[in-house]
């Protein structure tokens, strides 16, 4: 995709930036379309949780259709983290800490959550997939810590409002997507995903639905796949769960 094929419709008070971009494609939205919002009445994050959305933050969602061949798209969640990263990083003081993501596309700075990213899919009446990216950036306002300690990018600094940031975010995952390419470019999207992982090489835990598991995070294969080393010498590999450093 290249950037004309991108468009932009900001609205201010929504349901949900996710939910908006469904309506539209049910409806026959092309893919490359984004939908902002100033805030979000029923955002809602991973496994159903409800994400805090009040004005003062970046809520967006990217509508994309027929993305990649269904074994392909699991790659696309690191690509979007990839290009996140980068958007963030180029509103960041000069002398600020790292942005960093952890597995497989919560963004961190100081270990502290700013950024969540939720991707959703649905095959449509005509046969073609819409997936939709949500993407919720704390920029202004964070809401109080749940699973993870969170924070906003105004406590490291940053003055940039949501829509300089969105400008960042709109031309970072342009360039991303481009370099992804319909999954062809996995390779290369590892490569920069791995450049700026938080915690490859320590203890972790992960939750996943039905217990914890805990090992050494040995960064992941070449499908995203997170690679857990176990006590017993063994290595897991994790399709989904919550991650936890120490």
């Amino acid at each position: 995709m290249s950037l004309d094929d991108f468009r932009h419709e900001a609205l201010t008070d929504v349901s949900s930036t996710n939910t908006e971009c469904l309506e539209r494609a049910r409806n026959g939205a092309l893919s490359g379309l984004w939908v902002t919002a100033v805030r979000q009445t029923g955002g809602r994050g991973r496994r159903g949780r409800a994400w805090f959305s009040e004005p003062g933050n970046l809520y967006a969602s990217l509508l994309l259709i027929d993305a990649a061949p269904m074994d392909r798209l699991g790659s696309l969640p690191l690509a979007v983290a990839v290009a996140v990263q980068d958007a963030i990083s180029r509103v960041m003081p000069l002398d600020a800490s790292d942005v960093l993501i952890k597995w497989p596309n919560d963004i961190l700075i100081e270990r502290r959550k700013v950024c969540g990213i939720l991707v959703e899919g649905e095959t449509l009446a005509d046969g073609r997939h819409a997936l939709v990216i949500g993407i919720g950036i704390n920029v202004a306002v964070a809401p109080e810590a749940g699973l993870y300690p969170v924070a906003r990018l105004r406590d490291f600094g940053v003055s940039a409002s949501p829509d300089e940031l969105f400008a960042h975010l709109f031309q970072s995952m342009v360039k991303t997507l481009s370099l992804w390419d319909g999954g062809q470019g996995i390779a290369a999207i590892m490569e920069r995903w791995k450049q700026v992982a938080g915690g490859i090489g320590e203890n972790i835990t992960v939750n996943l639905p039905d217990r914890s598991i805990s090992g050494r995070f040995a960064g992941i294969d070449d499908t995203g796949l997170l690679k857990l080393e176990t006590d017993d010498g063994g290595t897991r590999l994790i399709a989904a769960g919550d991650v936890f450093f120490g």
